[in-house]
């Protein structure tokens, strides 16, 4: 009997494959939050990133305690789930060589990804990325680390095509509110917050832009955070917004009462799961080729589709059938 063709095989064969990477990304900064989030992280499942932050967690003249701390923390036993990342400082900044000198020697095999903060041309982008090749060759290691990129100021906007084409990227993330202080006031802070970020044009603009650039490049397009803290349904409204108007797929978090409104707003629909779990055991036994399910035709463009909703529901805690499961995952 000839064994079942799993849909990672079928489907991807010869294409890139899509990141499938948890729908928040949640920033810490001092070694206390970071604790708590990566306790936070162990109790609900790795059902989203957390993001060590070097760029604003540092003090002036303590960047390399800091930038060890880091370290330390995600070797130790805090880090369970293996899902944390670091954003370094910016590429005008004196340390950003001295951080990923110490965070890819000290702890290259522990960490999720990298982000870079604040470039304006993708030729910096492309001296940081080369730089964190040679320290891992360096320090031997052979693992490719994921390259986050923040697009935070006019230059990266328009070179973000370029930049969501390097090695390594993993992500665009939008830095919603520097990119509007770079606007000199021509545009207001009401559009550093809802309905105002969604609806001012140039905001709008930049979105569509960095969503269009990851997608085309096969990289997940970050939407930025929410600044309401006291109000977790405006993180909820927001990412549902981002997702279904914008096509953002991931989206940052800034205290913890943020990650599952932001998480439940961007996970799939669980009767598209159930209706794509079906489609795929079918598409399954009928070796790939095109099947008919409940009157509608279904082929390979559509099971990658059912394919990917599959695994952001594994991901982002959403039930799939038993019968799936197991035969997928």
């Amino acid at each position: 009997m000839t064994k079942p063709v799993h849909p990672g095989e079928a489907l991807f064969k010869g294409e890139k494959p899509f990141p499938v990477i948890p729908v928040c990304e949640h920033i810490a900064g001092s070694e206390k939050l970071i604790l708590k989030s990566l306790a936070l992280q162990a109790e609900l499942g790795p059902i989203f990133d957390v993001t060590c932050d070097c760029e604003d967690g540092a003090r002036a003249g303590e960047e390399t305690e800091h930038a060890e701390m880091i370290v330390r923390v995600l070797n130790g036993p805090a880090n369970k789930c293996r899902q944390a990342g670091v954003r370094i400082h910016d590429f005008t900044h004196p340390h950003w060589k001295k951080d990923l000198e110490i965070l890819v020697s000290g702890a290259g095999e522990a960490l999720a990804y990298i982000t870079l903060p604040k470039p304006t041309a993708a030729v910096q982008v492309a001296e940081t990325i080369n730089t964190i090749r040679q320290v891992a060759a360096r320090h031997r290691v052979k693992r490719r680390i994921p390259i986050h990129v923040l697009i935070e100021t006019h230059g990266a906007l328009k070179e973000a095509f370029d930049i969501a084409a390097l090695p390594w990227l993993q992500t665009l993330d939008f830095g919603l509110m520097d990119f509007v202080a770079s606007h000199h006031g021509a545009v207001p802070a009401s559009a550093m917050r809802s309905p105002g970020q969604f609806e001012h044009k140039l905001i709008a603009r930049a979105k569509t832009e960095i969503v269009a650039a990851a997608l085309a490049n096969g990289i997940v397009p970050a939407h930025n955070v929410t600044q309401d803290l006291k109000n977790a349904q405006t993180a909820f409204e927001d990412a549902l917004r981002a997702r279904r108007e914008f096509g953002f797929l991931r989206m940052w978090s800034i205290t913890p009462a943020q990650i599952q409104p932001i998480v439940d707003a961007m996970k799939p629909d669980h009767s598209e799961v159930q209706e794509g779990a079906a489609i795929l055991l079918a598409a399954q036994s009928a070796g790939w080729g095109p099947i008919q399910h409940t009157g509608e035709l279904h082929d390979r463009a559509t099971y990658r589709y059912y394919w990917e909703v599959l695994q952001k529901a594994r991901v982002t805690g959403v039930a799939i059938p038993e019968e799936a499961a197991k035969a997928f995952f």
